[in-house]
């Protein structure tokens, strides 16, 4: 994703969800943004990576 795509849902979502007009997103530093997504999302877990998941899959085998 570009950085103009990234920024675009970024906008829309914004301004559906914050009610944030164009120039409040745009006057809005990155760690503003994450800072109320994240008040309203709550914490985001970052992903397994694969070696996580290879010793879960070895303490965990399905059968």
């Amino acid at each position: 994703m570009t950085f103009a795509d990234s920024a675009g849902r970024l906008a829309g979502f914004a301004g559906a969800v914050l009610g944030w007009a164009p120039e409040v997103f745009w006057q809005a530093t990155p760690a503003e943004l994450a800072g109320v997504v994240g008040a309203l999302v709550g914490d985001v877990q970052t992903p397994p990576d694969a070696s996580t998941i290879a010793r879960l899959k070895g303490a965990f085998p399905d059968g």
